[in-house]
């Protein structure tokens, strides 16, 4: 397999894949081709040192410290907390909590959201939600009687915006919804969502795992009330992500979690607690994966975010177009809004065999339903294959899997 074939001079694709030292690897004696990126992506040197750095130089708890260490590792972990602020453009930086990732931050919103929910009241979702988007809400409907709207999936894999504006009425407390498949990489058009929440005075949460990745995320221009993104998949670590809140909404929030660092004042018969965001924070955090959060993300503002966006594109219209040769096979997610995630299925191929033998050839991809079930239902189908791209993707790889594509399909028909 060759070097990148140019496609956009503002990315340097073999420099940027140089700067990963998993790609020096090879599996089953093959080069490696990762395309499992929507699942968790790859992390660069930047981001890897980031985080030994942490522990070589300066570990120490955040916040309750007044030795030099205490201080230093604070200051990093308060920059990351801005690193965050800029990347989504929120007006400060206090209204960035810190949480695990997407999950966390989904059932921090409906644990304290939905403190001040009562039964009857109505929360939309959608056919293309993440698990992590459909069970705290599920869990809240169960505990107090909320009742779930679920807006329909159109046959390409789009959101069926008809039906949702449908769904709205006064009983709507919230919409939360994906801003971009992680089976499909079908785009959800965000601003005509808020336009049509907004008219009702109903709040809007954005599920921005992928589309924090692959798009410019801009909260002020989206002005959703609610963002929440994670780490892994844009190329920072694991357990670490974050949850935006609009305006004053985490001031007027109740808190989830209970332990230090989110109190002001501990008593006998009460507890105070500590300013926002600090107040969703309970415990020690993750000191070391906060920090290496903010330099991934500083290190993709190194590129510019719209080539790397066409980059992507153009390995999607690639792939595409190689496998529409490919007899019996059906994507999954025909929309032409998507980002560079591809699910599929070939007739009388199940897709874990699928990937299985492309794991022979060094190309990793995913098989399953994705944490997606209902969009699987909604589909027809239980279970696809799915390629994702990212930004150390080249033209060669997209070629390598369409062809491993086509010799896993003869063996297996």
């Amino acid at each position: 397999m060759t070097a990148q074939t140019t496609i956009d001079h503002r990315l340097n694709i073999d420099a940027i894949r140089a700067e990963f030292p998993i790609f020096n690897r090879l599996v089953n004696d093959k080069p490696l081709v990762y395309l499992d990126s929507a699942a968790s992506a790859q992390k660069p040197e930047f981001v890897i040192e980031s985080i030994a750095g942490v522990y070589r130089a300066y570990y120490a708890n955040v916040h309750r410290g007044l030795h030099t260490l205490a201080n230093e590792s604070t200051e990093a972990f308060e920059a990351a907390r801005d690193d965050v602020r800029r990347f989504i453009n929120a007006e400060r930086a206090e209204q960035i909590v810190f949480t695990r990732g997407t999950t966390e931050a989904i059932n921090l919103l409906a644990n304290s959201f939905g403190q001040g929910l009562k039964a009857g009241d109505e929360i939309i979702i959608s056919q293309l939600e993440h698990h992590s988007n459909i069970v705290p809400w599920r869990l809240l409907a169960d505990r107090i009687g909320v009742e779930l709207k679920w807006a329909r999936a159109l046959d390409d894999g789009s959101l069926d915006y008809a039906h949702f504006e449908a769904l709205i009425n006064p009983k709507t407390r919230l919409v939360a919804v994906t801003h971009m498949s992680n089976v499909t990489g079908v785009i959800t058009d965000a601003q005509r969502v808020m336009a049509l929440a907004k008219s009702a005075g109903v709040p809007v949460m954005l599920d921005g795992s992928q589309s924090a990745v692959h798009l410019p995320v801009d909260v002020a221009e989206l002005d959703c009330d609610f963002f929440v993104f994670t780490g892994h998949k844009l190329y920072g670590p694991s357990g670490i992500g974050a949850l935006y809140a609009k305006g004053d909404w985490l001031d007027r929030l109740p808190p989830w979690h209970g332990g230090g660092e989110m109190i002001a004042d501990v008593f006998e018969d009460r507890v105070t607690f500590a300013d926002v965001p600090h107040k969703f924070e309970a415990g020690t955090p993750p000191i070391a994966d906060a920090i290496g959060l903010g330099a991934a993300i500083r290190w993709i503002e190194r590129h510019d975010r719209m080539a790397i966006l066409e980059h992507e594109r153009a390995l999607l219209d690639r792939t595409m177009a190689g496998l529409a040769d490919i007899d019996g096979l059906q994507v999954i997610g025909t929309a032409q809004d998507k980002g560079a995630i591809i699910s599929f299925a070939i007739e009388g191929a199940h897709p874990h065999d699928l990937a299985q033998i492309l794991d022979k050839y060094g190309i990793a991809i995913r098989a399953g339903h994705h944490c997606a079930q209902p969009l699987m239902r909604r589909m027809g189908v239980s279970a696809t294959a799915r390629a994702s791209f990212a930004i150390y993707n080249t033209i060669d790889e997209a070629d390598a899997f369409v062809d491993a594509l086509k010799k896993a399909r003869t063996f297996l028909i």
